[in-house]
């Protein structure tokens, strides 16, 4: 096959399903701040635990410190991200795996403990299938997860638009300021996104979103379907 026809057919094919997905998350990020259904943006990393085959060499006079190049792999760990906008908060838990399960008791650790006071979340997800009410129900007897599901209020970004999610922006400053080194066990890696986390709520760091469907209309027309 060609180049440029590969190219063409890894093209994702954008519809009137990825906008109006986009226009309703672009609606929420716009509304007023509602201390009783806080809107909380949800996603996942995977993360490779990386030990040292040779002990790093420390700094010396006129000597950076030194690193080898060989490195040991220690399994791997996923890490969930959650980020509340209105109340410049986030949140990073780092599991063994990202399951049905997983995402089921995290959601639950974040509604009982964390918005416990409030009368529902605005929870935006992408299309991973575990992040769906069913979930809940796999982990939980009927009673329990009725009680979980009806304090959720489910927003999906559109399939190849990851990016509408805030937390997304969480995530790649994580990794920039915290996970580009090598990390080679989950207890390090606990400790290590617990301080990241502790001094970004510190200082209040949230997200500036200035992107509203009115923008969309504008800057991405292509996009619709039937656009006057």
């Amino acid at each position: 096959m060609k180049p440029w026809l590969k190219q063409a057919w890894c093209v994702p094919t954008l519809s009137a399903e990825f906008v109006w997905r986009m226009e309703d998350l672009c609606d929420l990020y716009a509304e007023p701040p509602d201390a009783a259904r806080p809107v909380v943006c949800v996603d996942e990393r995977p993360y490779q635990l990386v030990g040292e085959v040779l002990p790093e060499q420390p700094c010396a006079p006129g000597q950076p410190a030194r690193q080898d190049y060989e490195y040991e792999r220690k399994g791997t760990a996923n890490l969930f991200v959650a980020f509340c906008p209105e109340r410049a908060w986030r949140q990073v838990a780092a599991t063994e795996r990202r399951t049905a399960l997983d995402f089921a008791h995290y959601l639950q650790q974040l509604l009982d403990e964390q918005f416990a006071e409030v009368e529902k979340i605005r929870l935006v997800v992408d299309n991973l299938n575990t992040h769906t009410p069913a979930s809940v129900y796999k982990a939980f007897a009927p009673e329990e997860a009725r009680r979980l599901v009806s304090k959720v209020e489910w927003h999906y970004t559109p399939a190849h638009g990851s990016w509408l999610n805030q937390v997304e922006i969480e995530i790649s400053i994580l990794s920039r300021q915290c996970l580009e080194r090598r990390i080679p066990d989950a207890a390090t890696l606990r400790r290590e996104v617990r301080a990241w986390q502790e001094a970004r709520n510190a200082c209040g760091a949230t997200i500036d979103w200035r992107f509203t469907s009115r923008d969309a209309r504008m800057k991405l027309k292509r996009l619709y379907p039937n656009h006057s």
